[in-house]
């Protein structure tokens, strides 16, 4: 079940980038567990990875390798997360990338790896290496929609988004997936996100590209406030293309393609929360600075107590208040707090609104998307993070997790 439509969309296949999915039996057997991207010669890659400080060792071999040479490959698995596993697991991403580099004619170095799956189990190297060839024959420009199904682990439903704009009457295509539904926290929100577009792009302008996109979307998210120790989102320019710059007119039609793609995967992630039935925008206004004004919505999004409300669709406004109170805002003046609910005003004054009625904020929260809209009358600095609601399913998936 998801709070709404998770996007899946057609995926066309983009100039100099082939996807491979096999099944490899990493944890289940008849699934789809093994994916590998392969890039051209000229390809740009940037990345984001978890601030986790406890981060697997696909995140430690990846930022290294990213930062020695250009990669030719992705490496991704579930299943299994190979973190928690010290030398042992930095010793087995190692020689995976090396196995895949080996098939594909390029360094061990040029191979990114990325795992998902349960924390502190070693990497079953010998099932992954043994699906390699497979993976490889299976490399093809349209191979995206199986990748998508390929890296999911708790989630229900594949995630899959894609767009469009014109250079020079040319379409420059961006395509993105992720996988995510729990340990979803900025930063990065256990989620992993591939986004690639067909053009020719510095990798230093690449990256930019992707801070800010990510910035926007994947790093404005919570499901659990647990951030885990595999989040990645990397971003791909296949190098076969028209060449984009900053300083292109077509730059700010790119950085919008990837915006959109970052957020409706970002917000695709939080639909999918492990037990979600509720889509929960929170929006602050009118605060000192956009810092503060997160502080008041982490805290409304990161609360058990407002979570579980809105998962019995009980307007319970009390829970919204306090959390802005506990947010830890110093001189905040309670008579100019203003509390809505979709159109229903609900807090004014410092109490409940007069006109408030009951049976309206019920209509609300029957509702599947709702939007907790926060005025702190201090400022002019908003923001707007995505959430959802906590239920039985939440503690149930985590529970059994393991089993």
């Amino acid at each position: 079940m998801a709070a709404g439509t998770i996007p899946f969309e057609p995926m066309p296949p983009l100039r100099g980038l082939r996807v491979g999915t096999v099944m490899a039996g990493i944890r289940k057997a008849d699934r789809r567990d093994l994916v590998v991207f392969a890039l051209g010669p000229d390809a740009t890659t940037a990345a984001v990875f978890t601030r986790n400080a406890f981060c697997a060792a696909p995140v430690i071999l990846a930022r290294a390798h990213l930062q020695r040479t250009r990669p030719r490959a992705l490496l991704i698995n579930t299943g299994n997360a190979n973190a928690g596993t010290g030398a042992a697991g930095e010793a087995a991403a190692r020689a995976c990338c090396a196995a895949l580099a080996e098939r594909l004619g390029c360094a061990p170095e040029a191979v990114l790896p990325f795992s998902t799956g349960v924390i502190g189990e070693p990497l079953p190297v010998d099932r992954l290496t043994a699906a390699l060839p497979a993976a490889v024959a299976a490399l093809a420009p349209d191979g995206w929609a199986d990748a998508a199904w390929g890296i999911m682990t708790t989630d229900t439903q594949p995630k899959a988004v894609s767009r469009a704009f014109a250079r020079d009457g040319q379409t420059v295509t961006v395509n993105g997936i992720a996988k995510g539904a729990g340990m979803i926290r900025p930063d990065m929100a256990t989620m992993l996100a591939f986004v690639a577009v067909d053009a020719v792009i510095d990798a230093a302008d690449l990256q930019s590209a992707l801070e800010g996109a990510a910035a926007g979307s994947f790093n404005r998210i919570t499901v659990d406030g647990d951030t885990s120790t595999n989040d990645a989102c990397c971003l791909i320019a296949t190098g076969d293309g028209p060449r984009l710059t900053p300083a292109d007119p077509a730059w700010p039609a790119f950085q919008a393609a990837l915006d959109e793609v970052c957020r409706q995967l970002a917000q695709a992630i939080v639909r999918d929360g492990e037990g979600a039935t509720k889509f929960i925008t929170v929006a602050v206004e009118q605060a000192r600075d956009a810092a503060e004004a997160r502080q008041v919505a982490d805290a409304i999004a990161h609360s058990p107590l407002v979570k579980t409300a809105f998962f019995a669709s009980d307007p319970n406004w009390g829970r919204i208040l306090a959390a802005v109170g506990r947010a830890g805002l110093s001189e905040l003046a309670l008579e100019r707090v203003a509390i809505d609910l979709d159109e229903v005003g609900v807090v004014r004054g410092g109490g409940l609104d007069p006109a408030y009625r009951e049976t309206d904020g019920q209509r609300v929260m029957a509702r599947t998307d709702i939007t907790i809209a926060v005025r702190l009358g201090r400022g002019e600095a908003a923001v707007r993070i995505w959430t959802c609601d906590l239920g039985h399913d939440y503690v149930r998936i985590n529970a059994e997790y393991r089993t």
